[in-house]
């Protein structure tokens, strides 16, 4: 019998899985990091090991599954599958903690920001400090449920930016034999 090779679909479910893992265990950082600086820190490096991350995965999967020889429409609907995946995946965390954990902890942590520096700001900055302030509001007044979409379009919309040059770097004209 022939082994079945697994469809682009089916490797990016796999894929985006580790990467919805990865930014599942970096959005946990993000509000233990607005209490602790390192953690915070942490967050931001793992942020910038995404695309990283993304093109060691689009490489394996053409090493793996494309005889090492991709296009680059095959490598770019691979890497916004992948993203895409990853971004349901940890779209299911994001409503978790904001729905049940946060109860208003982040957006209050702003607020205060938001507070200290219209204390200490000079007159010329005042009105920009209060459209900053109607602009959190707009946001601090969504319910976690669209919290979670616009996370989701955010990350989607990201990823497929991200996608661009991964597939660029990752494609590759098959062989000559």
């Amino acid at each position: 019998m022939t082994e079945r090779k697994p469809t682009l679909q089916e490797c990016a479910m796999r894929y985006g899985t580790g990467m919805g893992l990865l930014w599942s265990f970096k959005f946990m950082l993000f509000p233990l990091g607005l209490r602790i600086p390192f953690l915070l820190l942490l967050f931001i490096v793992l942020t910038l090991g995404v695309p990283i991350l993304g093109y060691i995965f689009a490489k394996k999967y053409r090493e793996r599954y494309c005889n090492n020889a991709i296009s680059f429409g095959k490598a770019l609907l691979f890497t916004i599958f992948m993203y895409m995946f990853a971004s349901l995946f940890v779209a299911v965390v994001h409503y978790i903690y904001f729905h049940f954990i946060d109860g208003g902890f982040v957006f209050e942590f702003y607020q205060n920001m938001i507070n200290q520096f219209k204390t200490t700001a000079q007159a010329e900055l005042l009105p920009s400090i209060d459209q900053l302030q109607e602009a959190f509001d707009m946001v601090a007044a969504l319910t976690p449920l669209q919290i979670t979409f616009q996370l989701i379009s955010n990350n989607i919309f990201y990823g497929m930016l991200i996608a661009i040059p991964t597939a660029l770097l990752i494609m590759r004209k098959p062989k000559n034999q």
